[in-house]
């Protein structure tokens, strides 16, 4: 189907269908229980959970087939984010042309990067391509926010305001990004017994570009152009002394990856149309690394699964505070209470960072692989157990 063979093809639509329906999995406590805190099903997570997810395909072309490290993909996020709201500032708050936009400049970034920083490999790499983001940042927090030509609005960010040029702009469409029309903060509320379900455009949206990334990257992996980074990943050296310049489909993967980010950074803008420094800071670059290896580098499905995990964490687990766990514990005495919350106290809410680090140390300590590599070896135990059972049972039908 659609040129995938059958496991991709499997793959990719079990993708369609958790995409779909995201507002009823990640809702599967009702709205008055003490654990509907843990539910997910809400626009903006979801949002997050898809952006991020495009974001985290994107760095794993580079990293996860190629091998090279970058730590400066935020510049391009930053980049993507900036460009569709000068769109909306300028000519029109429709997203498909932002969007456009996002993804042109910012593989045009990538371009001007990666000529430089392909000049080097390993972790002179990885710092050329820092030392480019954080000048990036740098960029947009300060220099590009003088008054004379303030591309950035420094600190502030940049926002879309009522007395904006909006040259294409008719008064018959919404004031805030849409797509023909279709406001993308639309939500409709389906209420089922004591659950509530949102289904928001926004994340409808954003949900399609991320299948469409999605499908484009299977492609991509499977192709020749795909085969070619992986004999990079394995031996560049060897590949170069073929005679085969291997730079041009470095700067190629390169540039792929960046438009990706730039793509996430412009579904940022859509959903939030709002552009600041912060999302070209390093800590952005390094999240998405974090992303990627938690997930599976090298993997399909591994980046997304990374992006959901740390964005769940960071906007449910970062919410637990104390008088949740006095809750939690209340059925202990006082005395013993009092110790686990304390004992709990340093891993959630603000220190939820310290939780994931354990976590990731696990993973790459025990799942060099990441969560694929964890769900692969659930599924060959469920089946070793299975067929050792069958086993089981046709020597007992043979016995009789």
């Amino acid at each position: 189907m659609l040129g995938l063979n059958k496991n991709d093809t499997t793959l990719f639509v079990v993708i369609i269908i958790l995409t779909i329906l995201a507002p009823f999995l990640l809702n599967p406590f009702p709205t008055e229980s003490t654990l509907a805190q843990f539910n997910a099903g809400y626009p903006d997570l979801m949002e997050k959970f898809v952006v991020f997810g495009i974001f985290a395909i994107g760095f794993n072309i580079l990293f996860g087939l190629t091998g090279y490290l970058s730590f400066g993909h935020a510049a391009f996020l930053g980049v993507g984010s900036y460009s569709a709201v000068w769109i909306y500032k300028l000519f029109t708050y429709n997203v498909l042309p932002a969007l456009v936009l996002a993804v042109i400049v910012s593989g045009i970034f990538a371009i001007l990067i990666g000529f430089v920083s392909l000049r080097r490999s390993g972790i002179y790499f990885s710092i050329l391509t820092l030392a480019f983001a954080q000048m990036s940042f740098a960029l947009a927090y300060s220099v590009l926010s003088n008054p004379k030509f303030n591309l950035t609005n420094g600190e502030t960010g940049l926002q879309i305001y009522a007395n904006d040029l909006q040259l294409f702009h008719r008064e018959s469409l919404p004031n805030f990004p849409h797509i023909f029309g279709l406001s993308m903060g639309s939500t409709y509320k389906l209420g089922v017994g004591p659950w509530e379900f949102q289904f928001n455009v926004a994340y409808y949206f954003c949900a399609i570009m991320m299948i469409l990334s999605f499908y484009f990257a299977i492609r991509l992996f499977r192709s020749p152009f795909g085969m070619m980074l992986r004999a990079i990943k394995s031996n560049q050296q060897r590949l170069n002394y073929t005679g085969l310049n291997s730079r041009p489909y470095m700067l190629a993967a390169f540039v792929i990856s960046g438009m990706y980010a730039g793509l996430a950074g412009g579904l940022l803008a859509v959903t939030d149309p709002l552009a600041g420094a912060e999302r070209m800071q390093w800590t952005a670059s390094g999240e998405v690394v974090l992303m990627t290896i938690l997930g599976g580098a090298g993997t399909l499905i591994g980046p997304v699964l990374g992006a959901g995990f740390i964005k769940y964490f960071e906007n449910i687990f970062s919410k637990i505070n104390d008088q949740v766990l006095h809750q939690w514990f209340a059925f202990l005495p006082d005395g013993l209470e009092d110790f686990l919350v304390a004992i709990v106290h340093p891993f959630i809410g603000k220190g939820w960072h310290l939780t994931l680090g354990i976590l990731f140390m696990l993973v790459v300590i025990f799942l060099p692989g990441g969560l694929v590599e964890g769900g692969q070896r659930i599924a060959r135990t469920a089946r070793r157990l299975m067929n050792r059972d069958k086993a089981a049972d046709a020597a007992n039908v043979s016995a009789d």
